[in-house]
């Protein structure tokens, strides 16, 4: 119970930290009587679905092909929940994506995770809606197709991703969140607001890039990458990531210093071995 209050103690901060995490499409000042999403409901609701598992649905994708949730695995996924009719928050939050999504790849390449931009307003946000949308925001990147589910599975596949949202007469209040799934299936971080930066979505998902196991073919390729991974550091000046080629320099000198406490070992044994020999 006291991990569980800490953890929702810390999210509430994070959450409140944002300079927006609803889409509030009407200033409820100036709209009283319409319905706006109880933010401290949404936040336990994004919170409680931590570590767990993605249920396998099955949406389409913009040439109206199924596509399972579950061929995702084996990879880091980040999900977005958006509606086409949207003018501001979704494009803006798209945008903003986009750019966070640019740097993680110049960091840790397109191969290494995939996005998906789900559409909840449905029968609307249609495979053609979502095409039409992702041609207007520039999305091309190979890993980040944008899908649409039934209108049957939206209420449950919302849930599993702890996305609120509230019918509003200028469309939807909903949370500002990105869903940072790992390789498994399980869901890893929830990241609030509309401005991200790459840093919110590359240290999460360095984490679980470097600490998934080796693959048995191009192992030393891939060792050496997670090495060029964990050596890229976030400059908050221009919002880049760079090579820290200190960190490199540390590394080789810890290598250097474990190599000659093998030497030196070996050498003693030899030695030992010289002066007492038979022993």
């Amino acid at each position: 119970m006291l991990c569980a209050a800490l953890l929702l103690a810390s999210a509430a901060t994070l959450f409140a930290a944002q300079d927006k995490v609803s889409s509030r499409p009407l200033d409820p000042v100036a709209a009283p009587n319409v319905p706006v999403l109880d933010q401290e409901k949404a936040l336990r609701l994004s919170q409680s679905v931590l570590n767990q598992p993605v249920g396998d649905f099955t949406l389409l994708d913009r040439k109206g092909k199924p596509v399972q949730l579950a061929d995702y695995r084996g990879k880091p996924l980040l999900v977005s929940f958006i509606y086409t009719g949207c003018f501001e928050v979704c494009p803006t939050t798209t945008r903003s994506l986009l750019k966070a999504v640019t740097n993680t790849v110049a960091v840790l390449g397109a191969d290494r995770f995939n996005v998906v931009s789900i559409g909840f307003n449905q029968p609307f946000d249609l495979p053609s809606a979502m095409k039409a949308f992702a041609t207007q925001n520039g999305i091309v990147f190979p890993n980040w197709e944008f899908l649409s589910p039934a209108p049957a599975i939206v209420g449950d596949l919302t849930r599993a991703f702890g996305f609120s949202y509230a019918p509003t007469p200028a469309g939807f209040d909903h949370i500002v969140q990105v869903t940072l799934v790992d390789a498994e299936g399980k869901i890893y971080r929830q990241i609030y607001g509309e401005a991200l930066d790459a840093d919110q979505l590359v240290e999460p998902m360095k984490q679980l890039i470097t600490g998934a196991p080796v693959a048995q073919t191009g192992a030393l390729a891939d060792i050496f990458d997670r090495v060029r991974i964990l050596c890229s550091v976030y400059d908050p000046q221009t919002g880049q990531y760079r090579v820290s080629y200190a960190l490199f320099l540390e590394i080789a000198g810890f290598l250097t210093f474990l190599i000659y406490i093998g030497w030196y070992l070996w050498k003693e044994l030899q030695l030992r071995n010289k002066k007492y020999p038979g022993v």
